[in-house]
């Protein structure tokens, strides 16, 4: 009887846990979330020397975060770094490091890290975010290697978010972000069948929904909203009929401009 008892607890307190936080996505689905400030706090940006992240910096430089840049270019990185200062940020700290070599990330780490990281987890409060891309949602031709490290980089931000939650620590956010190419020069020639639904992005506008969603506080972001539709989709369609919509939309051969100008180097 008691343990008939305790299931039943269980069970209804799971389905009004369930319903409250179905309504709530309901609501904010309809209203905009309010946007957190970020005045003060202490913002990492990897890769900061151009392109996402210039933007980035530049971004948060604007909404009075305190920086802290890496790259392995330094003379991007230090550019990086004024035009932060000229954009209104009062604290900025470049470091070179290459994130390839665990040597060098540790090295920095040791001036960065380590200043504020245990504080960030003693006082529970901070964000992390992860830039993975829709080649961590699914497997592209000819990107099987990017595709790699794209899903590892979406399954730790993930797995580090779960951790969070079960040891209770609802003041440090985690947010996924999944665009498709965006115009950095990185995937220079990939193309798309079909630019309406699925476009290359520009920066600008990816810089602005990444922050966005940062500020309102998104578990995940998916860049364009057709990204979310095809997921869906993935989950139950044919393997065929999902090929079919693939190759409808160009991403079956959507690199094959930028592996000819690799050959070509």
């Amino acid at each position: 009887m008691s343990f008939n008892l305790q299931s039943s607890k269980k069970l209804f307190t799971f389905l009004g846990k369930s319903l409250f936080s179905l309504l709530e996505a309901m609501i904010f689905a309809l209203l905009p979330k309010p946007r957190k400030n970020v005045a003060g706090e202490i913002v990492l940006i990897t890769g900061a020397g151009s392109g996402l992240g210039r933007l980035l910096a530049l971004r948060f430089a604007r909404l009075g975060s305190v920086l802290v840049l890496w790259d392995i270019n330094k003379e991007g990185n230090e550019e990086t770094c004024k035009m932060a200062q000229e954009a209104g940020a009062t604290r900025v700290h470049a470091y070179t490091c290459d994130c390839s070599q665990k040597e060098e990330v540790y090295r920095v780490a040791d001036q960065t890290y380590k200043a504020f990281l245990p504080a960030m987890i003693a006082n529970d409060h901070g964000h992390l975010v992860c830039i993975s891309s829709s080649a961590g949602l699914a497997g592209i031709n000819g990107l099987a290697d990017y595709c790699a490290s794209k899903f590892a980089a979406f399954g730790f931000a993930e797995s580090v978010f779960i951790e969070t939650f079960v040891q209770k620590q609802k003041g440090i956010k985690t947010t996924i972000v999944c665009p498709f190419f965006i115009k950095t020069g990185m995937f220079e020639g990939c193309t798309t069948g079909c630019p309406s639904l699925l476009p290359i992005l520009e920066p600008k506008y990816a810089v602005e929904k990444i922050v966005e969603a940062i500020l309102q506080e998104k578990m995940y972001l998916y860049i364009p909203r057709l990204l979310y539709f095809m997921m869906f989709l993935k989950s139950f369609l044919p393997l065929k009929t999902a090929l079919l919509i693939a190759d409808y939309l160009g991403i079956l051969h959507a690199v094959d401009g930028f592996v000819d100008q690799k050959k070509k180097l």
